[in-house]
């Protein structure tokens, strides 16, 4: 009887593993290959500010639910699907800026190590120039203080309430538009 249930576990698993292993094979056919990169190659110009509402939302920024990053602002505003501002906060950029363009949320880490060997959590990653990846991240000491210079980081540094605003909106897929 030991045998038959040695045998029945056995299969079991072997099954369990396959069906694993076709799953993976499926979602990683389905993954586009402009994964991190710019989904549109039309140059994306300065948006115009609004003078009297800094913080207001840049026109030509896009529409329906996005993030959207301005890397000359040091800006980030959440957009609901209904095109309404939820929050918007600024942000210390790393050291590398992603080119303008829309990106998608590639992925997510909810604990990690900076470049800096910071402590960093809520890591919202979605493009990648050359060797260094861009994401939104927040400090655990909820520091914000500039990257050094000398080291090139692409992780844009938000507080921690910030970050955990971040963390709640951008899920895989999330739409981030970047403008100067």
């Amino acid at each position: 009887m030991a045998s038959s249930s040695s045998t029945l576990v056995a299969g079991l698993t072997a099954a369990a593993v396959g069906t694993v292993g076709l799953l993976a094979y499926q979602a990683s056919a389905n993954v586009p290959d402009t994964i991190g990169k710019p989904q549109v190659s039309a140059p994306v110009s300065k948006a115009p500010r609004d003078k009297k509402h800094p913080t207001a939302l840049p026109a030509g920024s896009g529409n329906g639910e996005r993030v959207v990053y301005s890397v000359d602002d040091d800006r980030v505003w959440l957009v609901g699907e209904d095109g309404k501002v939820q929050r918007t906060f600024t942000v210390t950029p790393g050291s590398v800026d992603p080119p303008p363009g829309t990106y998608a949320v590639t992925s997510r880490s909810n604990t990690a190590t900076g470049t800096d060997g910071t402590p960093i959590e809520h890591v919202v990653r979605f493009a990648s120039v050359g060797e260094v990846v861009i994401g939104f991240s927040a400090a655990v000491s909820g520091s914000t203080r500039p990257p050094d210079p000398a080291v090139r980081t692409g992780g844009i540094r938000q507080s921690r309430a910030d970050g955990d605003a971040m963390w709640r909106f951008a899920t895989i897929g999330e739409r981030i538009v970047v403008i100067r």
